[in-house]
């Protein structure tokens, strides 16, 4: 029976010595923080142009995280690989025979994954508010502004339990392109289509991707029914019933 610690090294060796653990967070970090500085630029010389309702309104903050929700494509591919590739490999066979307690290896691959994710979403988070609100000119606000802490961390967050759910439908599915398959859809397509449909859109409201939006806000809109720290739970949520899910699975099927 492996240790838990010794459980741990080795799901720290093997995922941080894959070349697509760098190239995916490293894509995560490049694409939020490209695009957002993007954005910021193009509102900042458009803002004579914009409409006094729409000054009113403006969110510095989350107008700078407007690149995280393409960023976070890469979070979801690289939390699919770290166990879909095993399963393509034939590895998790030699893994499951090495690390027979199920609940553990899977405790172990999520506990390994957040280690990786946190930290590079706090450093994305953080830069691309820096250089968005720099960008923006005398449009932005100061980290010190009321809730805009809240809202960077928040962001931060909002992505590594992305990547944590994108783990538990990985165990869930097995193979990378099936996991792929559902993801990209639900996150780039039918999400955004049902939240703008009226009879279901109550419901998209407490999908994952309209509670990070939620997150990001420091000027809250109207269009979802819940603050900011009841979408840190649904998001929560949303990533204990996939990795529930995963696990679950996981258990009862063979390698």
């Amino acid at each position: 029976m492996a240790s838990p610690g010794a459980v741990l090294l080795s799901e720290w060796t093997k995922i941080k010595t894959v070349r697509s653990t760098v190239v995916t967070l490293l894509s995560a970090f490049v694409v939020t923080v490209g695009l957002g500085a993007v954005i910021c630029l193009v509102t900042n010389a458009q803002w004579n142009s914009m409409s006094d309702h729409d000054k009113l309104t403006f969110d510095a903050t989350n107008t700078s995280f407007s690149g995280i929700f393409l960023g976070q494509l890469a979070v979801i591919v690289f939390a699919v690989l770290v166990v879909g590739n095993e399963y393509s490999s034939g590895m998790i066979r030699v893994t499951l025979a090495a690390v027979p307690q199920r609940a553990t290896l899977l405790l172990a691959k999520t506990a390994v994954l957040i280690a990786l994710v946190l930290p590079v979403a706090l450093v994305t988070a953080f830069t691309t508010f820096f250089l968005g609100q720099a960008l923006l000119g005398s449009h932005g606000v100061s980290l010190g502004d009321r809730n805009v802490l809240r809202a960077v961390i928040g962001m931060a967050l909002y992505m590594t339990l992305i990547a944590v759910l994108s783990l538990g439908v990985g165990f869930m599915l097995r193979k990378p392109v099936l996991s792929l398959g559902l993801l990209m859809p639900f996150f780039f397509l039918i999400s955004p289509i049902l939240t703008a449909v009226p009879k279901v859109k109550t419901v998209a409201r407490y999908f994952p991707d309209s509670a990070g939006r939620r997150m990001s806000e420091v000027v809250l809109s109207n269009d979802i029914p819940y603050g900011p720290y009841a979408a840190i739970f649904v998001c929560l949520a949303w990533a204990a019933a996939c990795l529930l899910g995963g696990y679950v699975l996981f258990k009862r099927r063979d390698a």
